[in-house]
């Protein structure tokens, strides 16, 4: 098994991997890349959600749904789901993790770091000779010293004690990419 990106966080409509997606892009047609841009933004606050989109779209509900299937099964979308705006709801501090974790050890790792609520994303990047740290956590608590708790435990569990918390100081933009 391989994978680099390890998601355990709420968020909105997520596409696949990059590689993926450029892989998928030939299968993938003008309506399906109508629904993708319709689908990456907030859903409508109404009993049908599905079916305002398709109006807007100029489909009908059930053909924007079978389409939905096809890019699930294609790989393409991997899931929908809320967007919880930390700040709002009372988690004022976050920090991202840098952990240096030995390379045989990233695939047991990387699943247990992200199976901790606190985390909302766990990727593995390939470090430098001016950066030894491969495996990142965004971890979120209601205060600095939450988040080192979290990390704590995140450290105790996996057995990982080389790693630097990066708290976040001011946030510049935080909004999901739009693909299409």
């Amino acid at each position: 098994m391989s994978f680099k990106h390890f998601s355990s966080g709420i968020s909105s409509f997520h596409l696949t991997s990059d590689r993926a997606l450029d892989s998928a892009i030939g299968m993938i047609d003008g309506l399906h890349k109508e629904i993708i841009r319709h689908l990456q933004g907030d859903l409508p606050l109404t009993a049908t959600p599905f079916a305002a989109v398709a109006r807007k779209i100029g489909i009908d509900e059930g053909e924007l749904l079978k389409r939905i299937r096809e890019l699930k099964e294609q790989g393409v979308l991997r899931r929908f789901g809320a967007t919880l705006r930390h700040w709002q709801a009372g988690l004022k501090a976050n920090a991202m993790v840098a952990w240096r974790v030995p390379k045989d050890q990233v695939e047991e790792v990387g699943p247990l770091m992200a199976s901790v609520r606190e985390v909302s994303h766990c990727y593995e990047r390939k470090p430098n000779s001016k950066w030894k740290y491969n495996l990142f956590t965004m971890v979120h608590g209601k205060s600095k010293q939450h988040c080192r708790e979290v990390v704590g435990r995140i450290s105790e569990m996996t057995g990982m004690n080389d790693y630097i918390l990066l708290f976040t100081r001011k946030e510049f933009k935080k909004t999901s990419p739009e693909y299409f």
